[in-house]
């Protein structure tokens, strides 16, 4: 037997379901032991900025509601584990039928994490240049190499602000 390829699909879910759908498949893959054909399940969620009663605060809402997003080895016995699980409506394609996203989609959505090598350290300015901080300036505080992450102070709403960024989110001044 050839090996399946690993891709991300779109599943469809019931509109304001899509912890349920993701908890419920969550389920059917132990209970079908599918752990070697599905390895993440993903709710598209982005952080941004809102304002309400004039406070500001950074809040997550998701990015495409009715949506879950799957990286699975898809193959036909699959099909029906997947769209008889409780929320989910099926996969997002023509006439129902599974369509893999793009590698272009695959990295506007983030779900693979790229290895960005950044040479930054404590002191360093840096320019936020993806995610709802696109365009503030700010100054490196701490760098955490092996997860890719590093805290900064972005001044922002006349105050400095602590935040944590991920390297593929900022470049140096």
């Amino acid at each position: 037997m050839e090996e399946i390829e690993t891709k991300w699909y779109v599943l469809h879910t019931y509109s304001g379901y899509e912890q349920v759908a993701k908890n419920n498949l969550e389920v059917v893959i132990k209970k079908y032991n599918l752990e070697d054909r599905i390895f993440d399940i993903v709710i598209p969620m982005e952080e941004t900025v809102e304002e309400k009663n004039g406070k500001k605060k950074l809040v997550s809402r998701k990015l495409m509601p009715t949506y879950i997003l799957v990286k699975m080895k898809y193959g036909d016995d699959l099909w029906h584990n997947i769209t008889r699980t409780r929320g989910i409506t099926g996969f997002a394609g023509p006439k129902g039928r599974p369509l893999p996203l793009t590698e272009d989609e695959i990295r506007k959505l983030h779900l693979e994490k790229v290895v960005v090598n950044v040479d930054i350290k404590p002191n360093d300015k840096i320019e936020v240049v993806d995610g709802p901080l696109n365009g503030f300036v700010g100054t490196v505080v701490s760098v955490e190499a092996g997860s890719q992450k590093c805290k900064a102070l972005i001044e922002m709403f006349g105050r400095e602000t602590s935040v944590d960024l991920d390297f593929s989110q900022i470049r140096k001044i």
